[in-house]
């Protein structure tokens, strides 16, 4: 089941982040917007205006805003440390 709120599990948040590892090219800029339009946009785990908010909260952190997003979904959508990372290693290993 699909939309904001709803917890996944840490199978889901691989599998999509995978997807996003396999096929975004760019810097963290434009992952930001692949994050977007997948997982808000296609997917709705999330809306803008929480998805705003977890951008702007990584962007404040040091290091790259994409992978600490990527996390953040993760952890979110995936109850957890493990949702986490799920999301990590999706979106991490194929490159």
């Amino acid at each position: 089941m699909q939309g904001p709120g709803v917890q996944g599990s840490p199978g889901e948040v691989f599998g999509a982040f995978l997807k996003l590892g396999l096929t975004s090219f760019g810097g963290p800029i434009a992952h930001l917007g692949y994050f977007r339009d997948e997982l808000v946009l296609r997917r709705r785990w999330l809306d803008d205006a929480a998805y705003g908010d977890l951008v702007a909260l990584c962007q404040f952190l040091p290091g790259p805003a994409s992978s600490q997003l990527g996390f953040a979904l993760g952890l979110l959508r995936g109850g957890g440390l493990l949702g986490g990372l799920a999301a990590w290693a999706g979106f991490t290993l194929p490159s």
